[in-house]
C-alpha cells in the first residue's frame, strides 16, 4: 500500500495537526499521502486533489474525526472496497475505534499487510418517480423518510420481495443496515444487531428481514408540507406523492480496519454507559 488517502474534519485544529503529522510520516515511508484540496490548504500541502482523483487512486484511506466523517468516506469509496483506517478524534465512536496513540502501530500494520478488517454490509437505495430513477446512493448506515415539522402523518406501503407488507402510518421510516442499528434506528427503538450480520432492518415496528430482501416504500398520502428522503443523515431527497425508494443490499461492503485493543461489544458498554450508576 503505497498510496494512502486523508480525510479529516477540516475546520477541526486537532485533526488538522494530526493529518500534517500524517503527512510527513508517510513520504518519510516513500508513501504518497492523497489530500484533498480543502484540507492540503488547511495543512500546507500543496499537491491537493479531487475526491475522484483520490477515490480511483487509493490503497488505504485514513480517516480523521468521528463517526459522521467516516460515513461520508464510505459513500465515496462505495465503488471501490479499500480498507479504511477510522481515528477517533473526539468522543467514542461506533466506527472510529482507533485511538490517535494507536494510529501508527495499526497503520504499520496495514503498510505491511499484517492488519485485520471487518466487512460492514451497504445498502443501495434509488428514488423512482413514474418511469423516472430520480436518484441512486448506497448507505453505510441508513436511509430515513420524514416529513416535515408541521407535516401531517404520511402513509407509506412497504413491500418486501413484491409482498404486500403493511401500509405505515406514522412520522417517518427508518431502513437501516447492522451498523446503522446503534444510529437513528436505536433512538426510536430498534433493536442492537450485531455489524457482521447480513440482514436487514425497518424501524417502526421493528422488523428483521434478511439480506436478500428487496424493499420497496411508495409514498401514498398527500401532504402540505415537504418529506424528505434522508441517506446516513447527510444526503437529502425531497419526496413527492407517488415516489417509490426501492432499499437492497449494495454490490460492494466497507473495509473497516479494526483496533487491536477494543472489541464491539467494549466499545457498545462504553458508547451506551451499560454498567454504570
Amino acid at each position: 500500500m503505497k498510496q494512502v488517502a486523508i480525510f479529516a474534519k477540516v475546520h477541526d485544529p486537532r485533526c488538522q495537526g494530526v493529518a500534517s503529522e500524517l503527512v510527513t510520516w508517510l513520504e518519510e515511508r516513500r508513501c504518497q499521502p492523497l489530500v484533498d484540496t480543502h484540507l492540503a490548504r488547511h495543512v500546507g500541502y500543496a499537491r491537493g486533489l479531487t475526491e475522484k482523483q483520490i477515490r480511483d487512486r487509493a490503497e488505504l484511506v485514513v480517516v480523521l474525526g468521528g463517526d459522521g466523517t467516516l460515513i461520508s468516506v464510505a459513500r465515496l469509496f462505495s465503488s471501490r472496497q479499500v480498507p479504511i483506517v477510522g481515528v477517533n478524534l473526539g468522543s467514542l465512536g461506533f466506527l472510529t475505534e482507533i485511538t490517535v496513540e494507536q494510529l501508527y502501530p495499526v497503520l504499520e500494520q496495514c503498510l505491511a499487510g499484517s492488519h485485520r478488517i471487518t466487512e460492514r454490509m451497504m445498502l443501495d437505495v434509488s428514488v423512482t418517480r413514474g418511469d423516472q430513477e430520480i436518484s441512486r446512493c448506497q448507505v453505510l448506515n441508513d436511509a430515513v423518510i420524514n416529513k416535515g415539522a408541521l407535516a401531517r402523518i404520511i402513509e407509506l406501503e412497504a413491500r418486501v420481495n413484491d409482498d404486500f407488507l403493511t401500509t405505515f402510518k406514522a412520522d417517518g421510516l427508518i431502513i437501516s443496515t447492522p451498523t446503522g442499528s446503534t444510529g437513528y434506528s436505536l433512538s426510536a427503538g430498534g433493536p442492537i444487531v450485531q455489524p457482521l450480520m447480513k440482514c436487514v432492518l425497518i424501524t417502526n415496528r421493528p422488523i428483521v428481514l434478511s439480506y436478500q430482501s428487496v424493499i420497496r416504500i411508495t409514498v401514498k398520502s398527500s401532504f402540505d408540507e415537504m418529506v424528505y428522503l434522508t441517506l446516513d443523515g447527510q444526503v437529502g431527497v425531497e419526496l413527492q406523492e407517488g415516489d417509490c425508494i426501492q432499499v437492497s443490499r449494495a454490490e460492494t461492503t466497507t473495509a473497516l480496519v479494526t483496533s487491536p485493543e477494543k472489541d464491539y461489544f467494549a466499545i457498545l458498554r462504553a458508547k451506551l454507559k451499560w454498567g454504570e450508576r
